[in-house]
């Protein structure tokens, strides 16, 4: 439960139909189980401890006296555990028979949920037995105990606030007005639904969409569990068909027609997070009772995977899907402004990199798509003190490739000249030495656009603007930049999808150029001419960065919680030190560079993650970095 992970189980147990001793010894041995597994809370099926399928004895009172005897049988049987059980059994209050999901921990029945929508269509006939649940709190007497029955109820650990869970049941989900509505906006994170879904032709795939649906539209962790084999198979047959989803992701999900236990690491923060982000997502009194329960915040060992790359897919087929779609969003964004201009030129510096390789892609594509001539793109490389024969050939030959206009303006006497004017030696290559060189490319690159009617594309990516690994008012600005909401790791894949399907020899340039180390080249290359100032060994993996930046923006996690989730993410590629190093310089960077993110021009938003001052972040540029990287100063214990 650290840093708001709790593994939760949907349990599809053994069954006998009407012999609840029997299930009740089968869901204890489920509960025991998943508490070995460090499972906080599971939930059951529908009905699960008298079977969902006893039809007319559900007006047995021998039946619905042994359901309640074996819930508290069980209750009994797993008080010394630290976990919550979720079961459904029918339950008589009053006048009427009530399908239920009973909710258990530490020995003791914390409340009693009815079923609110009964279904009576096609092969349910439900109303036959069970009447819809009264939503006003009622206290019934259960073994002496004052227990809560009715539909509003939440249920809320004291110790961490966001685990906060409501109860729905089966057909409750697959209505309109789902009472898991209520529940979200009572402040549910996780809801659980105890069913009973039969199992016919094409059902499993719409099943899997409406869960998948409901947790993404009340960004809630949704938790269906499933009656499997065991139930009748007079008329109906049933697969266990378990699924665990959280905003909209399905984490895991069973094998059909295979009881069992799934098992999911739900992150209530980040739902809270999520749902604090959206102002649509607002907190509603609807009249439900709190039940509090305590749990220890202990650490869950995480099964959640945690993907290296979190801007990237790791399937072919959807990251070929993501590219495609990407770059047509990059297209039409720099189309729509050259249309908007009713400019028929661009201009861009191409130094034979990822990130300019790609602003030329997708220029390219854009002039394609408005029918002009590409010729009207200038693409000018600007060798100096840094280039290499590598990057310089590649540059020309990939202009040549798609044929656009190539102008060569090699700036090294323009640089000198500007030294001599400051009075700076051109022996001590700092920060002015590498600046000078950049900020002379984009003045040329913004004179050419005058000379030709145009507009500079800006080639700089998200991830350099995350790091501030751009000169201000050099290679930092231009007139609409395409690449501006790309991180590095995906450049890198959006490169590479164009190499795929390009011709072989144009294939050959790009494979060359992603295999070229990323280097702005502002210094000296080595005594054998190759590139000797290489980003990553200066500011870190783009690797880790990307991912730092994904839950910090993304997700607003604490530098404490991104630490872990990394060293699961990179385990076997980078150790805890040297995590933890790269992780400060980011911090460090992203805060003290905020004032070149405060200026930056317009560029299209691809993702859920941008830096732009006019979408969605927005920070001063005096904001202390103290409070995160204290918190990564006082990990005492590094592993």
């Amino acid at each position: 439960m650290k840093d708001g992970f709790v593994k939760i189980a949907c349990i599809s147990p053994e069954l006998k139909v009407a012999d609840c001793v029997f299930n009740g010894q089968k869901i204890t041995e489920s509960i025991k189980n998943a508490a070995q597994n460090n499972v906080k809370i599971c939930s059951f099926p529908e009905l699960a401890i008298t079977g969902y399928t006893c039809g007319d004895l559900f007006l047995q009172s021998a039946l619905i006296n042994s359901a309640l005897k074996t819930l508290s049988q069980i209750a009994e049987s797993v008080k010394e555990l630290e976990i919550i059980a979720v079961i459904g059994l029918p339950f008589a209050f009053m006048n009427s028979l009530y399908n239920c999901a009973a909710v258990i921990y530490k020995g003791k029945i914390l409340g009693i949920v009815p079923k609110t929508n009964i279904p009576n269509y096609s092969e349910f006939y439900e109303m036959r037995h069970f009447a819809a649940g009264i939503e006003a709190v009622q206290y019934v007497n259960i073994s002496g105990e004052s227990v809560p029955f009715g539909t509003k109820q939440i249920f809320q650990c004291e110790e961490l606030a966001e685990l906060t869970f409501g109860v729905e049941i089966c057909e409750d989900l697959w209505v309109g007005s789902s009472p898991s509505l209520k529940l979200a906006e009572s402040g549910a994170t996780i809801i659980f639904n105890v069913s009973a879904s039969d199992e016919t032709i094409g059902k499993a795939d719409y099943r899997r969409t409406i869960v998948k649906a409901q947790s993404g539209s009340l960004i809630c962790a949704y938790a269906y569990s499933d009656a499997g084999i065991g139930e009748s198979t007079t008329d109906m047959v049933f697969s266990g068909h378990n699924i665990i989803a959280e905003n909209g992701t399905i984490l895991n999900e069973s094998e059909l027609f295979k009881n069992g236990m799934i098992t999911a690491d739900i992150d209530v923060l980040k739902i809270s997070g999520e749902r604090r982000r959206s102002n649509t997502c607002k907190y509603q009194d609807n009249g439900f009772k709190t039940v509090s329960f305590s749990m220890d915040i202990s650490e869950t060992v995480l099964t959640r995977n945690f993907p290296k790359l979190p801007f990237v897919p790791s399937a072919k087929s959807a990251l070929d899907s993501r590219c495609t779609e990407i770059l047509t969003m990059q297209l039409v964004g720099l189309m729509s402004r050259l249309k908007h201009i009713g400019t028929k030129s661009a201009v861009l510096g191409l130094s034979g990199g990822l990130d300019s390789t790609l602003a030329l892609i997708v220029t390219v594509r854009a002039f394609r798509m408005l029918g002009l001539d590409v010729k009207g793109i200038t693409a000018v490389t600007m060798p100096c003190f840094g280039t290499t024969d590598r990057t310089y050939n590649n540059a020309c030959k990939l202009a040549d490739a798609y044929g656009v206009t190539l102008r060569e303006i090699n700036i090294k006497q323009s640089v000198m000249q500007h030294f001599e004017d400051i009075g700076h030696d051109e022996n001590n290559h700092d920060v002015t030495y590498e600046n000078s060189q950049a900020r002379e490319r984009t003045q040329i690159l913004m004179d050419i656009a005058n000379q030709t009617n145009g507009i500079v594309i800006g080639t700089g990516d998200l991830s350099e603007l995350a790091l501030g690994w751009a000169t201000y008012n050099g290679d930092h600005m231009s007139m609409y930049a395409v690449n501006a909401s790309i991180p590095k790791t995906l450049v890198r894949h959006l490169v590479g999808f164009e190499a795929a399907v390009s011709d072989e020899s144009l294939k050959t340039i790009l494979m060359d150029i992603l295999d070229t180390p990323v280097s702005p080249e502002l210094l000296p290359p080595s005594e054998d001419g190759k590139i000797s100032q290489k980003t990553e060994d200066l500011v870190g993996p783009y690797e880790l960065h990307d991912f730092f930046l994904y839950y910090m923006v993304r997700f607003g996690f604490s530098p404490s919680k991104i630490l872990r989730i990394a060293k699961l993410a990179f385990e076997g590629v980078y150790d805890t030190e040297t995590i933890l190093r790269w992780e400060k310089t980011f911090y460090k960077r992203f805060f003290a560079q905020q004032f070149k993110r405060s200026c930056l021009p317009d560029g299209p938003k691809v993702g859920s993650v941008t830096l732009s001052p006019r979408g969605d972040f927005r920070m001063p540029s005096d904001a202390c970095a103290k409070i995160w990287l204290d918190e990564l100063e006082n990990i005492s214990e590094v592993k």
